[in-house]
């Protein structure tokens, strides 16, 4: 390659000549304070990168922990992670989308290229190493307010009323997928989904319990019920949400572990579970410990939940009886591949989506919204975003 040729290559990624905006944005400036609503600057996206009209956000428990102080991030930073809108400028080399395109966005991009990406792992791909700091590969941000510069959670930052990504962080879904339906099929959807189909491989004839019953854990449930499991068992505290997973599929619900454990033993004649899938609001030792107990022999915990919770059992809970515990996160899904996946399923009337989502907020209701969720009034909370304002 010519001298003149890599000059013109770093100019055409240095390009970004469109106008930038201001979108309203709920943002968090630091740990523990409440998310506030405020206008910020958005710049052109640069290369690579496009502009998307958020239509809606789901309101996801790991904003919460990041909120919360639970959780490290780089603040101030713009919320949400789990969103849907429709594309509205690209920068110069975009080729995955284009202006009108309705996407779902992915909290872990795909670039396609990467050692994980190119080996069917797009839940791993390396560009995600930022999530934590929201700033663009190149180390500058897109959120901007009188000089301080604004992270997006997972480089998205889909509490907004427009957002800059990548275009290694969307996916294109069909024009008449509805807003709110695409926004947790990009993060709650198939991170339970895919952690009892793919990291759990359920299989016909298992028996697999779900610890936590939330918008993750109801689609452990209908993931496990897909994949043909013959006892899909749920432990909640939560009356509601026990009842909503029996609607999702599960054939057991259970308040404590201690219930579902007994009725696991006789159910089982003794054999225990195949499968334990923490899907839990915030992780915690006794629900690890209660995990792993209920599996038996070569049976599986897959983790997917974020906490405090520390792995502190003797070996031998292990070893006797060559249980396995498997660490998960988006699921093990490849966004590009199961996102349509999931969005097609949801078509066909086989995948429930809609009645996931228990209410509906504005922006301004964001700080309620979450309270609602740790209260256990909802499934999943969905923000709405106006852009009449």
């Amino acid at each position: 390659m010519s001298n003149t040729t890599s000059t013109l290559d770093a100019e055409a990624r240095d390009a970004h000549d469109g106008v930038g905006i201001k979108t309203l944005a709920a943002v968090c400036r630091a740990p523990r304070t409440p998310w506030e609503v405020t206008e910020l600057d958005l710049d052109a996206p640069h290369f690579g990168e496009v502009r998307v009209r958020v239509h809606a956000a789901g309101l996801c428990h790991s904003d919460d922990h990041i909120q919360k102080g639970d959780a490290p991030m780089r603040m101030p930073v713009v919320g949400g992670h789990e969103g849907c809108g429709i594309v509205d400028e690209v920068g110069a080399g975009v080729t995955r989308v284009k202006v009108g395109d309705r996407v779902v966005f992915s909290f872990i991009p795909a670039c396609g290229k990467c050692r994980y990406c190119s080996t069917g792992r797009q839940n791993l791909c390396d560009e995600g190493k930022n999530a934590s700091t929201g700033e663009f590969p190149d180390g500058t941000f897109r959120f901007h307010q009188d000089g301080v510069d604004f992270g997006g959670l997972c480089v998205l930052g889909t509490f907004s009323q427009y957002t800059v990504v990548s275009e290694h962080s969307v996916v294109k879904v069909p024009d008449d997928l509805p807003f709110e339906v695409g926004a947790i099929i990009g993060c709650g959807v198939p991170t339970g989904w895919g952690s009892a189909v793919h990291l759990a491989q359920v299989k016909p004839g298992d028996t697999v319990v779900v610890f936590g019953s939330g918008g993750v854990g109801s689609n452990a449930v209908q993931g496990a019920a897909m994949a043909g499991a013959e006892r899909v068992v749920v432990v909640d505290p939560v009356a509601f949400k026990r009842e909503k997973a029996r609607e999702l599929g599960a054939t057991h619900t259970f308040e404590t572990a201690e219930e579902a454990a007994e009725f696991v033993v006789a159910a089982t004649w003794g054999e225990l579970a195949d499968h334990a899938i923490i899907t839990v609001g915030s992780l915690h030792d006794k629900v690890i410990h209660d995990a792993i107990s209920i599996v038996g022999k070569t049976g599986q915990v897959t983790i997917t939940a974020v906490g405090n919770g520390w792995i502190d059992e003797n070996p031998g809970m292990l070893i006797g009886y060559q249980r396995r515990i498997q660490g998960g996160i988006y699921g093990g899904c490849s966004p590009l591949v199961d996102i349509p996946r999931l969005v097609s399923l949801y078509q066909s009337g086989k995948l429930k989506v809609e009645e996931l989502i228990t209410r509906t907020y504005t922006l301004e209701q964001v700080n309620e919204g979450y309270q609602d969720m740790l209260d256990g009034k909802n499934i999943r909370g969905v923000v709405l975003i106006d852009h009449d304002n």
